[in-house]
């Protein structure tokens, strides 16, 4: 009887140890695809869009576990706020911006981002399950060729012919407003007056030069 209690315990404890090891929190960024997918072993399942790192701040792929949760982080670094912050590598974390209508599209400098609800959400998963519990993979490479950079600056990718072109353009345009701007020569306008005609003896308001006085120099 004594070794069947036994045999009992260990098979529960087993049973126990194998739900701790399956409860927690998957985490799958999809970097070309700019999604975030996050499912958990009690049910829930979401799927966001993300912002991961633009052109020369990658985010890194991956797999990783949660290093500190932050509630209200700012970054010294690039001067912005990063609510709900999961930090998985370092610097590096997956967290709110206000930068939303940027989601869907690599816009950051290597974080994952998220909308401010979303990320307060996986926040909270991450929280409740516990960091040991939470999975984090970073996969896949961002699909841009530059098109979507110049979609969201507002810019237009142009030959280094055209961009010359345009320079010079707006460098004479700058030139011009400022010759318009520029106050009045006096010293060639004084000039202009002195070579003219003078004026006969007899004309009105007509006053000589006096020997004794000052001229002009």
């Amino acid at each position: 009887m004594r070794r069947m209690f036994g045999l009992m315990a260990v098979i529960f404890l087993s049973w126990a140890s194998v739900g701790s090891v399956q409860a927690g929190v998957d985490v799958r960024v999809d970097i070309a695809a700019q999604r975030i997918q996050v499912t958990t072993t009690d049910g829930e399942a979401y799927n966001w869009a993300i912002s991961s790192g633009r052109k020369g701040f990658r985010s890194p792929n991956g797999v990783y576990r949660p290093t500190r949760l932050e509630k209200n982080w700012y970054s010294r670094k690039y001067g912005g706020a990063m609510p709900n912050a999961v930090f998985f590598r370092g610097g590096y974390a997956i967290h709110g911006t206000t930068a939303v209508g940027a989601l869907g599209r690599p816009a950051s400098h290597g974080c994952i981002r998220l909308h401010p609800t979303n990320a307060a959400k996986l926040f909270a998963l991450v929280k409740k399950h516990g960091a040991s519990q939470t999975r984090i993979a970073l996969n896949g490479a961002a699909n841009d060729g530059l098109s979507q950079f110049a979609k969201a600056s507002g810019k237009v990718k142009v030959s280094g012919g055209t961009k010359t072109k345009i320079a010079k353009a707006k460098a004479k345009e700058r030139a011009a407003i400022a010759q318009q701007r520029k106050a009045p020569n006096w010293d060639a306008a004084r000039g202009e007056i002195l070579l003219r005609p003078a004026l006969p003896a007899g004309a009105f308001g007509y006053q000589p030069y006096m020997s004794s006085g000052p001229r002009w120099r």
